[in-house]
């Protein structure tokens, strides 16, 4: 599936020349879908800003959305795709970290410059390219063991379980929580591991439970978020027991699928980096919302808007390569990739970036920027209260 989505009906400002594209590859359809659409939602909101405002070197920017469906495979030929693109400048990845390892090769033989909004893994950007054109503001799984394991250790649990997918996303979480853990004098009490589509985690939770973990750290797509949570209610013995869980369960249906009855008995928590309900930048904030109700849906709050953490990364990441497009006043995108290792500051939703990214660093945000938050009610994401 492949939109072509110009954000120009609104705009007073006339463009002479035709427009510069940026792709988005993501998985729209499947299992990850509410965290593509929540990208793509936060990358239309920037370009309709950027082109009112007279665009990049006097040029619209319109985005071209492929749907990889969580696929490698999908991914690649995506990639492939837009490398044969006219006047392409970026690419916009989606949730999967599995899905942006297989495409790092060929996303650098073409010096196509990749704009990570979610995709945690540590080697995404740590690749080992250079020059390196992978550019993320997101998490990072080096600093999100550090959050999440002392998240658990000011729960009080001295023994934590991991229950980790078996991809690279998973191995790239068992590497950072197992040092995160010798640093905080917490013991891996076991490892449990399961594939994408396992229909039942029971065994999996007993096993760390009889180990003795006094919580269960579960690094998941929605998915089998939902097997873990239903296989975790059936057992008695984990009753209470606290899941902190990084992020990827707020990529898709997780809440439906579970339903609220059961999520309010689930003591679980969930890694972050941004709420709408806890801005800090609060005009900018305010204005996004009011912006995403005018584009995507009337009914929403700052509390309901699905994929917050897509929507504001994806923001944050089309502005700040607007500035080096203009900066670097070229569409070359080796000479686009040196000037986002020199722009200096940046305002954005997120944070002020000071500055988002250097020749040495790749990644915007560190744990310092990440919250853990906790569902309410109504289902929603909320920073947990301090």
């Amino acid at each position: 599936m492949v939109r072509t989505i110009f954000l120009l009906l609104f705009s007073t400002f006339s463009f002479a020349q035709s427009p510069l594209y940026i792709g988005l590859d993501a998985d729209m359809s499947a299992v990850a879908k509410e965290g593509g659409v929540a990208i793509q939602r936060g990358a239309l909101i920037a370009i309709e800003e950027i082109n009112n405002a007279g665009g990049v070197l006097n040029r619209p920017l319109a985005l071209i959305t492929k749907d990889h469906r969580g696929n490698p495979a999908r991914g690649i030929a995506n990639i492939k795709a837009f490398s044969k693109q006219p006047d392409l400048v970026a690419v916009l990845g989606g949730v999967h970290t599995p899905v942006a390892l297989k495409e790092l090769p060929i996303l650098h033989e073409n010096k196509m410059i990749y704009l990570d909004p979610w995709a945690a893994g540590t080697p995404v950007v740590d690749n080992g390219y250079i020059p390196n054109y992978v550019f993320r503001i997101s998490v990072r799984d080096e600093q999100a063991g550090k959050v999440l394991i002392k998240h658990a250790k000011k729960l009080g649990a001295k023994k934590v379980g991991l229950l980790l997918e078996s991809t690279g996303w998973g191995r790239s979480n068992e590497k950072s929580m197992t040092n995160a853990a010798t640093e905080n004098g917490i013991e891996i009490a076991a490892i449990e591991w399961f594939n994408w589509g396992q229909k039942d985690l029971s065994k999996e939770i007993s096993n760390l439970t009889n180990q003795g973990a006094e919580a269960i750290m579960l690094v998941a797509n929605a998915p089998e978020g939902v097997v873990a949570a239903n296989s975790l209610l059936k057992q008695k013995e984990a009753k209470g027991l606290p899941i902190i869980s990084h992020w990827g369960i707020a990529g898709g249906a997780f809440v439906e699928k579970v339903g609220l009855d059961n999520l309010s008995k689930l003591n679980l928590f969930v890694l972050q980096t941004y709420s709408f309900t806890k801005p800090t930048n609060s005009s900018l904030n305010s204005q996004i919302i009011k912006t995403y109700q005018e584009m995507f849906d009337s009914s929403v709050t700052a509390e309901s808007i699905p994929g917050a953490v897509g929507t504001a990364h994806a923001y944050d990441l089309i502005h700040i390569l607007a500035k080096a497009i203009n900066k670097a006043n070229s569409t070359n995108t080796s000479e686009i990739r040196s000037e986002l290792e020199n722009l200096s500051f940046h305002k954005g939703l997120v944070k002020t970036y000071n500055p988002a990214f250097t020749k040495e660093k790749h990644d915007a945000l560190w744990a310092e920027d990440y919250i853990i938050s906790t569902f309410d009610s109504q289902g929603n994401l909320v920073p947990q209260q301090n």
